[in-house]
């Protein structure tokens, strides 16, 4: 039986996860903003190095996540837009299951996070694989409430519901979803200020140049050069080869990062802002997040290839000199944005 989404929402492509389902809700209540704006509007971008005892290593691209205390990008994009943007979690499946239908029944898509790796649709080559961290809007049901209709980067999928709660209730650490979903308010939906634009520039520049912690910004990507190093040395070979497979997707756009870690979707965001406050020389800072977003592709290249190669560590170590060389060059394209706003 195939289920049909709610009347007027409507299949996108998108990059992100977050910002893309942002996208989603947004179009379904007629407030026609950018994928990219809505993560740039957010601070979404910057970049984080993480390797707790007993797991592996994280390279990601994303900041400004929600947590206890911040206002995280999703009410800071909701802020700056007009939108009251609501999260809410429970430990009851219960509960977010009773929710999830009141809302599709009053006609609302339910932006939720789930565990992507009880999400049928997903292909990860037949190894498991778990990240509670990924953001889908359902948007359709049917009648017996068996399946739902999820609206993912790539489109729509059917989803049974039994599926769906073993994905919003996954236990799998660093990023068990804990049931999240979210509840927007329209009414006073607007677009963003120039100062609102400025401050969304400035906040990116502000963490990467000057971060609350040396694991993040421009001083988190030297230490992942670092440490990449000792991977080897504390991973053993299947530990080491996921790690490389895992480092080049959240890298690469197939880890929903728009390719380049972010730096594509953040040159494109650069460049509406340059537009919409009528500076030409911003395109600048647009030009280098673009060769950055080029050269990180290239080394997401290579931990793919690690990957699966005869020797990874081998290949490893041929991606140091590379993030070192990345890393200035972001130092010097975040300085010059700095200068810009």
């Amino acid at each position: 039986m195939s289920v049909e989404p709610l009347k007027g929402f409507r299949e996108l492509e998108t990059d992100h996860c977050i910002s893309g389902s942002l996208r989603y809700i947004y179009d379904y209540y007629q407030h026609p903003i950018s994928e990219d704006m809505l993560l740039g509007l957010g601070e979404g971008v910057g970049f984080i190095y993480w390797h707790m005892k007993g797991t592996i290593p994280f390279i990601g691209g994303r900041a400004n996540f929600t947590r206890p205390g911040m206002e995280g990008q999703e009410r800071k994009t909701g802020r700056r837009t007009g939108v009251g943007v609501e999260i809410f979690q429970t430990s009851s499946s219960k509960k977010a299951q009773q929710t999830m239908k009141a809302m599709l029944e009053d006609g609302q898509p339910v932006m939720i996070m789930c565990d992507m790796g009880y999400l049928p649709y997903m292909d990860f080559g037949g190894e498991p694989y778990h990240f509670g961290g990924h953001a889908v809007v359902v948007c359709g049901y049917d009648l017996e409430w068996q399946d739902v209709l999820v609206a993912d980067r790539d489109g729509f999928h059917t989803v049974s519901m039994e599926s769906l709660m073993q994905a919003r209730g996954s236990v799998y650490k660093p990023y068990p979803p804990k049931h999240q979903w979210y509840q927007f308010d329209f009414s006073q939906k607007r677009l963003p200020t120039q100062d609102e634009l400025r401050a969304a520039l400035k906040g990116q520049v502000e963490g990467m140049l000057k971060p609350a912690i040396s694991n993040m910004g421009v001083s988190g990507i030297k230490k992942a050069a670092r440490r990449i190093k000792q991977w080897p040395g504390v991973l053993n070979e299947k530990d080491l080869r996921f790690s490389m497979f895992n480092t080049y997707i959240f890298i690469d756009a197939a880890g929903g990062t728009g390719g380049g870690i972010f730096r594509y979707m953040l040159s494109r965001f650069i460049r509406e802002c340059a537009a919409q406050l009528g500076q030409p020389d911003l395109e600048k800072c647009a030009d280098a997040f673009m060769d950055i977003g080029d050269r990180w592709q290239a080394v997401a290249t290579l931990f793919r290839q690690g990957w699966d190669a005869d020797d990874p560590a081998a290949v490893l170590m041929q991606t140091i000199e590379p993030v070192e060389e990345i890393a200035e060059l972001e130092a010097a394209a975040w300085s010059l944005l700095g200068n810009c706003v």
